[in-house]
């Protein structure tokens, strides 16, 4: 184990023998450590940003409305609301006599001007310090505008990133339920977790409307509050994103008796396995699994060369894989495997006991497998392990170009999709000139030791 690793920080590092136990999870993040994990006001913004004909509004300092109109790739077939960012802007006389009128104001104003069909308010650090009663607000602008003005307690020091996916997942379920679900057929699904990055959920809707079967609503890519309202008269909800939608599914589940199922549209093996699995789920009409057979034959044979082209190559080479979400990480080994590259380190901000155990079974004996990293023990590992290739986030992205290596975004701020058959080309594509770029001739590349190339 390295030398830099923290103390308190070994149980949540683990590297994979025959004989390695469990990892610890789903602690808060160390304080100091410098986590690449974000706050609570981060986790629910990521969530609820793409509904695209909300308000959304920060009620909270400038800085906390910075994610804003080019820093996601979540995009709208309509309204583009969502691309505006809306915040109350408190200044030092909010903190000391509060916030509130200020917040009421600006609801007013903004639903007026912009008539969107529901507004969020995202709680901050220094409302929950300040003790502004967000949800008073919310309900009296309500009642007077006609429309679900609709409280996110979202306050960044309640906990971490996870915590913020339950509070939009709270937000959501006030909408779910409330509209009319006469004219959603038997052969219906949601799809919950997916966030139209580079316009990946159209494609995905493209496969299963081929197999037959009507999406409802996509939560929250493209998202559609009247949508969102009547998603409770579709017969299953397909979870993408694990980390995010998973309690809303549940919710769903316990109130209006859908059933869940956890999918990844991320590689050849899984997006296959997420339209066999709707399929089968309706048994009871044996021609939707027959047109989702087509479906995979005809994507497949078109990508099949391709990636034969790129799988001589890149086989042989060494990844590092660090993501937000465990289940995104499964398909990334799946996937890099299919070119002949392994994985060496691979770890997330989120992941779960079970996610961590099946991550285990994925990966190589020897791979590192880390919970809630910090920039340091990425470097470092990656260093040790002698990775040509670094996959993450915006975060992650100074520390591979630091130590000379290849870097592939797969995170929010993409603007290529990745999902799907298509998708897996194009980032086949991106690993290939990322890893294979005569730039790395001249960086210090895995030469020294971590401080020194730090």
């Amino acid at each position: 184990m390295s030398s830099l690793l923290l103390n308190e920080r070994k149980d949540q590092v683990m590297i994979k023998t025959e004989n390695s136990g469990s990892i610890s999870c789903e602690k808060t993040s160390l304080a100091g450590s410098v986590s690449q994990r974000a706050c609570v006001f981060c986790g629910s913004r990521v969530v609820l940003y793409p509904v695209a004909d909300a308000l959304h509004i920060v009620h909270g300092p400038i800085g906390c409305a910075s994610f804003t109109w080019d820093i996601r790739g979540s995009l709208s077939s309509g309204p583009e609301l969502h691309r505006l960012s809306f915040s109350t802007d408190l200044q030092e006389k909010d903190v000391i006599y509060g916030g509130e009128k200020k917040l009421e104001s600006a609801l007013e104003k903004l639903i007026a001007e912009h008539k969107p069909k529901a507004a969020f308010v995202f709680a901050t650090c220094i409302t929950g310090i300040i003790g502004d009663d967000i949800g008073a607000v919310c309900k009296k602008v309500s009642d007077k505008v006609g429309i679900q003005v609709i409280p996110v307690h979202s306050e960044g020091f309640k906990g971490t990133k996870k915590d913020g996916y339950k509070a939009a997942c709270d937000a959501l379920a006030k909408i779910v339920g409330t509209g009319d679900t006469s004219n959603v057929p038997k052969l219906s699904i949601n799809i919950l977790g997916e966030f139209n990055l580079a316009g990946e959920a159209w494609l995905i809707q493209n496969y299963y409307e081929r197999m037959g079967i009507e999406v409802v609503s996509i939560m929250t890519g493209d998202g559609r509050v009247e949508k969102i309202a009547k998603s409770h008269g579709a017969s299953l909800n397909v979870v993408q994103c694990s980390g995010s939608l998973t309690y809303l599914a549940k919710h769903m589940e316990k109130e209006y008796g859908i059933p869940h199922m956890r999918v990844s549209y991320f590689g050849i093996e899984d997006m296959s396995k997420a339209l066999y699995d709707v399929a089968d789920f309706f048994s009871d009409y044996p021609e939707v699994r027959e047109k989702a057979e087509k479906v995979v034959s005809e994507e497949i044979s078109k990508i099949m060369p391709e990636i034969t082209k790129y799988r001589q190559a890149l086989s042989g080479k060494r990844a590092a894989v660090y993501v937000g979400g465990a289940f995104k990480a499964f398909s990334l080994i799946k996937a890099l495997r299919l070119i002949g590259m392994s994985v060496v380190v691979a770890g997330s901000q989120t992941g779960n006991k079970s996610d961590y155990e099946q991550l285990k079974m994925l990966c190589d004996p020897g791979c590192v497998i880390l919970d809630d990293s910090n920039p340091l023990e990425l470097s470092n590992f990656v260093i040790e392990k002698g990775a040509d290739l670094f996959i993450g986030g915006v975060k992650e992205r100074p520390i591979a170009y630091k130590i000379g290596i290849g870097f592939c975004d797969h995170n929010h701020e993409r603007k290529i999709g990745l999902a799907g058959y298509e998708g897996m080309i194009n980032f086949f594509k991106e690993v290939y000139s990322s890893v294979m770029s005569p730039v790395w001739k001249f960086v210090p590349r895995k030469f020294g030791t971590l401080r020194e190339v730090i």
